[in-house]
């Protein structure tokens, strides 16, 4: 995602950077090669990027790391395992990807966590660029921005002097830029899930993903794997650390079990009450017993990755990590991000000029499994009253399976597309038209009855909202007439508001949820123009 937002005046010292940075190579702005994931002649060359941290002194063999793959939860677990490693008191060094508003949020570094300063970040690059433009010379400019980038977050951890870090994958595993971590300084792997994303990019299949992310797997160290998987993935895992002497500890153990008791709710915002037990008893005995953690992220998927991220420091306790139960509490309940199942304030929607009649829930699913966890948490937290969803995604994604899974849930009474701004622009994002046809050929598959309402522009919302109110009507699906932006925002909160008057909506009734998802740059957007009010 494109650089900036967040900490303006503190963006302003990293011109030289950004405008270095904006200069490589960029796959996510042009789209991953096909086979550039998988451990072949195709795949990405991790020479180049040893070669890169030789000059820069091999900064990552200098702490012990945690190195977490996953098609989707790699984020999330990341951020739970730092805070519970941050509760503990340790210095942690964080790296993950993407960003939403500025690239210092790929890293973070103490025992607070939150985005690299500009001024670290700047007087990083300063002392690295020497040794980055020698490398950049001798490899015919092929490094590339996530190279360069992760070396980067690499350095700073060193020149911190982190007790630990927690390394996330950018693509697939095994011929990642982050996989270059020997298993003298790796405490653990772990792979969280397994999905048909970046599918080309990884082989073409759910195995061939599997093979590419059970590449971080190193010779005798522990591997966490999330799950649940398909008896075939998982065998694939298993294999791979049999033959490198690797012990496995499942999150989806029959010794581990999660529920989730109730919905509450503090200070506006709803989080979920969950129960977490661990009782392993195989070679890697692991053990621990929490009720009514208190989690900040919605959803059975994040409750699973909550386990994940459990079972991952209780195996870097019986490694010999000082980690008691009450850090893991701890840090679960402080871990939260943004444009994962985030609602808003009633103060953010009314920086966005909404009346607040409407709740609003900004996410970042955008593949068929998200879509599904985030169904579920519209019917968890929002189970009754009007629904809008605002939809836009980039063009190599499962349109077709993502929209089934979203219209399998709770019927929305209005769908309205748009165009994700990826990268700063909109070359690899599917036309608003292109989406409306998918979701009005899916609803037709669904037997729901839908009404085409066109392109939505401001001067047509007053007609449409009023004839949305006269009776009741089909769900409406309609196209954005540019680039997203707030102003859609707008638009379906006044279709809702025809939609709750057809539906006698009196002062108790439920007031509606108005969903932006599709890609996290949707969520990024929304979080920018909040920044901006």
């Amino acid at each position: 995602m494109a650089a900036g937002g967040r900490g303006g005046s503190e963006e302003g010292e990293l011109g030289e950077f950004l405008e270095y940075m904006d200069r490589l190579r960029n796959y996510e702005r042009s789209g991953v090669p096909r086979g550039a994931g998988t451990d072949s002649d195709d795949g990405f060359d991790l020479g180049r990027m040893r070669r890169l941290l030789r000059r820069l002194g091999d900064p990552h063999t200098h702490y012990p790391a945690v190195h977490i793959a996953g098609t989707k939860g790699k984020g999330s677990t990341a951020a739970f395992l730092s805070n519970i490693m941050r509760e503990q008191g340790y210095k942690v060094g964080c790296y993950s990807s993407p960003h939403l508003l500025t690239i210092r949020e790929r890293i973070s570094v103490g025992e607070r966590g939150g985005p690299v300063s500009a001024a670290l970040l700047r007087d990083l690059f300063d002392h690295a660029k020497e040794a980055i433009d020698e490398s950049m010379e001798s490899e015919n400019g092929a490094l590339t921005h996530f190279e360069v980038f992760t070396a980067l977050s690499f350095l700073l951890f060193s020149r911190e002097n982190v007790d630990f870090a927690i390394v996330e994958a950018g693509l697939g595993g095994a011929r990642d830029a982050t996989n270059v971590i020997r298993n003298s300084e790796l405490a653990a792997s772990v792979i969280t899930t397994i999905g048909k994303e970046h599918l080309a990019a990884l082989g073409g299949s759910l195995q061939s993903i599997a093979v590419a992310k059970s590449g971080i797997i190193k010779e005798g160290r522990p591997v966490v794997i999330g799950g649940p998987f398909s008896t075939e993935v998982e065998q694939i895992f298993r294999d791979r650390a049999f033959l490198t002497q690797s012990p496995v500890i499942s999150a989806c153990d029959a010794g581990v079990r999660s529920i989730t008791t109730c919905i509450g709710w503090d200070y506006a915002k709803p989080y979920q009450s969950c129960d977490i037990v661990v009782k392993i008893s195989n070679d890697t005995p692991l053990s621990m017993e929490l009720h009514d953690v208190k989690l900040q992220l919605l959803g059975d998927h994040q409750r699973q990755n909550a386990v994940t991220a459990s079972c991952t420091a209780l195996c870097l306790r019986q490694l010999g990590w000082d980690l008691s139960d009450a850090s893991i509490r701890a840090g679960l309940e402080k871990t939260q991000l943004p444009g994962r199942s985030q609602f808003l304030t009633q103060d953010e929607a009314s920086a966005l000029g909404l009346d607040g009649a409407s709740t609003i829930l900004i996410d970042g699913a955008h593949t068929e499994a998200s879509a599904k966890a985030l169904s579920d948490v519209i019917r968890t937290v929002e189970p009754e009253g009007p629904l809008a969803l605002i939809i836009g995604m980039a063009d190599d994604k499962e349109h077709l399976a993502f929209t089934a899974q979203l219209l399998s849930g709770r019927r929305p009474d209005v769908v309205l597309l748009t165009e994700a701004r990826i990268a700063g622009g909109t070359a690899r994002s599917l036309p608003a038209s292109s989406l409306r046809d998918i979701w009005i050929g899916v609803a037709h598959d669904q037997g729901i009855e839908c009404a085409d309402i066109g392109v939505v522009t401001s001067d047509r919302i007053g007609h449409l909202a009023a004839a949305s109110s006269d009776k009741p009507t089909p769900m409406m699906i309609g196209c954005g007439d540019g680039p997203f932006s707030h102003d859609l925002m707008k638009a379906a909160s006044r279709l809702l508001h025809g939609v709750r008057r057809v539906e006698g909506g009196g002062a108790g009734a439920p007031a509606g949820l108005i969903c932006v998802a599709g890609s996290l740059h949707m969520v990024s957007s929304v979080l920018r123009q909040l920044e901006q009010q």
